[in-house]
């Protein structure tokens, strides 16, 4: 199922690959030669940082939107 968390996408030439972070989660990121593959590897690390935050008992901020950056 798709994640409603905000993802931020980006090409990374040192890494020759595309970055995702999740600004919501700190320190959930993911990467990926495609675009796709980059997308599909954060919804599963996406899932990953929600069951192990829920396992330690951690807060889980819900879902904004759309958030603003300058």
């Amino acid at each position: 199922m798709p994640s409603k968390y905000e993802m931020v996408i980006y090409w990374s030439e040192d890494d020759n690959a595309f970055i995702v972070e999740v600004p919501e989660l700190p320190g959930c990121m993911a990467d990926g030669p495609s675009y796709r593959e980059a997308v599909a590897n954060a919804e599963i690390v996406i899932e990953e940082w929600l069951q192990t935050a829920q396992e330690l008992g951690r807060f889980i901020p819900a879902p904004r939107g759309r958030l603003m950056f300058a």
